[in-house]
């Protein structure tokens, strides 16, 4: 077998899982293409229904199954046709591991990001090429096709999670990168949500593109991979569906993808959904904008139809709404009916990033927005939840300044974070976990980043790689009162 069959065979364990179970054989196989330590077997087998959090592996005692397997999954393999094969058994219940972390019961103290999940790799499995890698995703990223301005750090990630691209280091080797269509991937990320005490994510599901078959596939597995990383974790996740893009009546379709994931995965009786006020939550974002450069199709009417229709179905719903919502100004429509949608919801969480550029004007936006917004939440009785961002750059995706809003080694997140406690948050959305084309990524990025032929990337200022992890896990410590709202950055030892 070649390692590309090897590989694909490993991302599909998940869904194989389901397969499996259904069927009179009852095994998963798991091929391991990385490294083998001494004495270990070359893969993995398990009897699923006798062990379903993968502990007994049975490769070695089995292996002439395990060839039946890799035989009859070959022809599947080599068609390129495994992910819509498998891609309606992703949509299931979770049976596996759950490890008891993060209070799943309440938004209220918590430090949630957001979780994009829209970056594929030439080979992944998904069929989207190097989609948010790459301007034209249909060719290799490199030096001339490319969107992102930091570079990931990825000395963690396993050698079957990485793919090739057409940089290279200095001593000429291929630098890689990852694919969020890889459970192990994910998986991954959310262990490090865990490990610098980050409570959970939201899951972002751009609603347009679901209407596609091969990207809601993709972004099915990627909500598939995240459901059981937080589980495995001790994490929390919730869905957020983004309208960004959809034509009006298309908010219609959110309501039947929704539908899909209750009735299909039975999402929210996850124990690691996270709920608030004892009810799942929902996110709906990009209600309410003007957008006068960009008009948005879909209606506030059919918003609060949507609303509605969440609400009966007994979903916590929180809305991610304009900067101006409150004075029905500036990135606002200017319709007094948008009040009224609001109250409807659970939770309002507007939009900021890029609406200040340093800890001065960070403290000018929470006395002019932050706290007269919680004063109204407070008098029409639903929860804030500010949005916070450690920068900015779109250099390589739109030839804007790079690193165009400043990080300031930690300052200017550290800046929000002190300011939106005081202003009386009691809970904060981090924007984004894994977003590096935008420049607000928090996870691992390097300063170690290829030679690129005249393409310039962020350094990371001579920090850690997960000093932007560290510091969003005092966030939450912030908000608990375990730490004082101080203006200096916090220090980290190695």
């Amino acid at each position: 077998m070649t390692k590309k069959y090897l590989a694909i065979l490993s991302a599909f364990s998940f869904a194989f899982v389901s397969v499996a179970q259904a069927s009179t054989f009852p095994y998963i196989a798991l091929i391991t293409v990385g490294d083998i330590g001494s004495g270990d077997p070359e893969g993995q087998l398990y009897k699923f229904a006798h062990n379903i959090g993968e502990t007994n592996n049975l490769y070695s005692d089995n292996l002439e199954k395990v060839g039946r397997l890799k035989t009859e999954f070959a022809p599947v393999v080599q068609s390129k046709r495994t992910r819509n094969v498998f891609q309606k058994e992703i949509l299931q219940s979770y049976r596996g591991i759950s490890v008891s972390g993060t209070d799943t019961s309440t938004l209220t103290g918590k430090v949630m990001t957001g979780y994009q999940g829209w970056f594929n790799c030439e080979g992944d499995g998904a069929g989207l090429g190097w989609t948010h890698w790459a301007r034209d995703k249909r060719k290799q990223f490199g030096p001339n096709n490319i969107t992102v301005d930091f570079w990931p750090d990825v000395s963690e990630y396993g050698q079957e999670e990485l793919f090739d691209t057409g940089f290279r280091f200095e001593d000429g080797s291929p630098a890689k990168v990852f694919s969020s269509h890889t459970r192990q991937t994910v998986i991954r990320h959310f262990e490090w949500m865990r490990d610098y005490e980050i409570d959970g994510a939201f899951i972002q599901r751009f609603a347009h593109g679901l209407r596609s078959k091969s990207m809601r596939g993709h972004k099915d597995t990627v909500l598939s991979n995240a459901r059981e990383g937080a589980n495995r974790a001790g994490r929390s996740y919730a869905v957020l569906y983004d309208l960004s893009g959809l034509p009006k009546g298309g908010a219609n379709w959110v309501r039947k993808v929704w539908k899909r994931l209750r009735k299909k995965m039975e999402i929210t009786q996850d124990p690691a959904y996270q709920h608030h006020e004892g009810k799942p939550v929902v996110a709906v974002w990009g209600i309410g904008f003007n957008d006068k450069t960009k008009p948005r199709k879909y209606t506030l009417a059919e918003c609060r139809a949507l609303v509605e229709f969440l609400k009966k179905d007994g979903c916590s719903v929180m809305l991610g709404v304009p900067t101006g919502w409150q004075t029905l100004d500036r990135d606002s429509l200017p319709d007094p009916e948008f009040h009224d949608l609001i109250k409807l919801a659970d939770v309002v969480s507007p939009w900021t990033v890029g609406r200040y550029k340093d800890p001065a004007g960070v403290a000018r936006h929470a006395e002019k927005y932050w706290k007269p917004n919680i004063s109204w939440c407070v008098e029409n009785g639903l929860d804030y939840l500010p949005v916070i961002f450690p920068g900015f750059s779109w250099h390589n995706l739109k030839g804007a300044e790079l690193g165009a809003i400043p990080r300031l080694k930690g300052q200017f997140l550290w800046s929000q974070i002190t300011a939106a406690k005081r202003a009386g948050s009691e809970m904060i959305y981090v924007a984004m976990f894994d977003e590096v084309d935008e420049g607000t990524a928090i996870f691992k990025c390097t300063e170690n980043f290829p030679t690129s032929d005249g393409v310039r990337f962020l350094d990371y200022e001579g920090l850690p790689s997960d000093f932007y992890l560290r510091l969003t896990g005092e966030a939450g410590k912030l908000l608990r009162d375990e730490i004082p709202a101080t203006d200096t950055v916090p220090q980290f030892g190695n």
